[in-house]
């Protein structure tokens, strides 16, 4: 885990997320305390335990954002998950330790990817000698008649030239678009057991039919050159990690550095949405929740897997709800609560045109690919900030996510007439805005509808 200050945290996340301080500030200092938590000795280190956070705030605002950044700048496993997924214990449907599964499997994916990279330098020079090998069994040596000729050559001395006269062809990429037969393994369809709730099965089952059923079972593809150079080395990659290493490291990281950001919780609540009618009991599910968020032993198909140490982060809007409604024993397990703020005016300005991935960035660099320079005049941007708040205040509000909606409606004739009709410098300017929303805009029942 690269050691980050809460402060370059924050930095990095700012870059693609505009404004909710306080739950930026939240996040850097539960991931600074793991990497604390490292640094104290055995004894002290399994006390601490990971302070679980809460992010209270509307839609769109940025909650699941900063979770996913977060994991991908921590490189931590991550899994996120949805409350509304999961059903108590004795119902179809998914348990909640199917969260700490999928977390494990992420985590195996992280670390085998790490072991690779490792080994990748080894086994393309293990992959270069087998093709070497191919290539030689599959010429027809006429090549060969130089060494044949020479009487003072032996014929280990002949195997050795062709080996490397073919090696340095197949550095210098000569052979790249040469034809040439090799094994590969045949790729068996995933195995399902069941329906919903059937991921349970995973445990053993899939890794024993797969087993069963590959057997080294392979068949001979004729591909090119360049791609018997990939798929070579990927085998001779596999061949050279250590599964066993790998599951152990990933359960290590899942354990200690995993992250689990459970989402739409307050649709489990007794206020949430939908209380009339049947109740699926959604008390059930925040019973189940309970051992698993304070420290349980989840059995998965790698070994057991404490999560007295992953961080769980709980999102909802608490619409219809509020915090409170939640069972007092799972507002305990959720000691840090922020509360995100409703974007502005200024905020929809700011996510248009400050972070690295913002929504005008994206569409320049789309119609770039066809030859056409998307510029927003002075003014332009801010009509479309403009507009997205108040659709955002007049009917459903719906965050950030209002300026998909209102970029998509703005540009769909440019969009469509690129290239055909538009090519070169296409300005974008208030008039314009104006003319493609205000019509839509004025007329609440049909931005409801479009916008």
């Amino acid at each position: 885990m690269p050691s980050l200050t809460p402060h370059e945290i924050v930095a990095e996340l700012d870059k693609y997320i505009i404004g909710q301080s306080a739950a930026k500030r939240a996040v850097a200092v539960a991931i600074r305390n793991r990497y604390r938590r490292q640094q104290l000795p055995p004894e002290m280190r399994s006390e601490v335990a990971p302070k679980n956070i809460l992010m209270v705030g509307p839609t769109g605002v940025g909650k699941t954002e900063i979770a996913r950044r977060l994991a991908r700048l921590t490189g931590a496993p991550f899994v996120k998950v949805e409350a509304t997924k999961f059903t108590e214990v004795g119902y179809v449907g998914r348990d909640v330790e199917s969260m700490i599964r999928e977390l494990v499997e992420n985590a195996i994916f992280l670390v085998r990817s790490q072991e690779l990279e490792k080994v990748r330098e080894e086994a393309e020079r293990k992959a270069e000698k087998r093709l070497v090998q191919i290539l030689l069994q599959q010429s027809d040596d006429s090549d060969d008649s130089e060494e044949q000729a020479a009487v003072a050559a032996s014929p280990r001395q002949r195997r050795e030239k062709a080996r490397a006269r073919m090696a340095k062809l197949l550095r210098g990429g000569v052979l790249d678009d040469r034809p040439v037969e090799i094994e590969v393994e045949k790729k068996q369809a995933p195995l399902f057991f069941g329906g919903p709730g059937g991921e349970q099965f995973d445990l053993d089952l899939q890794s024993m039919f797969g087993k069963l059923l590959s057997s080294r079972n392979t068949q001979r593809r004729e591909v090119t050159v360049a791609q018997a150079k990939e798929i070579l080395a990927a085998q001779e990659a596999e061949a050279l990690i250590d599964e066993d290493k790998v599951h152990s490291l990933a359960v290590e990281s899942a354990e200690n550095a995993g992250i689990v950001f459970l989402d739409e919780i307050d649709k489990i609540t007794a206020g949430g949405h939908g209380t009339e009618g049947p109740d699926v009991s959604r008390e059930g599910v925040q019973r189940d929740l309970l051992p698993v968020v304070e420290g349980t032993t989840v059995q998965t198909r790698y070994g057991q897997v404490r999560t007295d140490h992953i961080l769980f982060i709980a999102a909802g809007a608490f619409h219809r709800s509020k915090p409170s409604d939640l069972m007092p024993e799972l507002q305990g397990r959720f000691p840090i609560r922020v509360e995100l703020d409703e974007l502005s005016k200024e905020d929809f300005l700011r996510i248009l045109t400050e972070p690295k991935n913002s929504l005008i960035k994206q569409y320049q660099a789309l119609l770039a690919t066809e030859g056409v320079e998307l510029i927003f005049a002075e003014g332009a941007v801010e009509a479309v900030a403009e507009s997205a708040f108040y659709v955002n205040q007049t009917t459903q509000n719906i965050g950030a996510r209002r300026l998909y909606t209102v970029m998509e409606r703005l540009l769909e004739e440019i969009s469509f007439d690129v290239p055909d009709k538009l090519t070169g410098k296409v300005t974008i300017d208030r008039p314009f805005v104006q003319s493609r929303l205000s019509e839509i805009i004025k007329d609440e029942d049909l931005s409801r509808f479009i916008l």
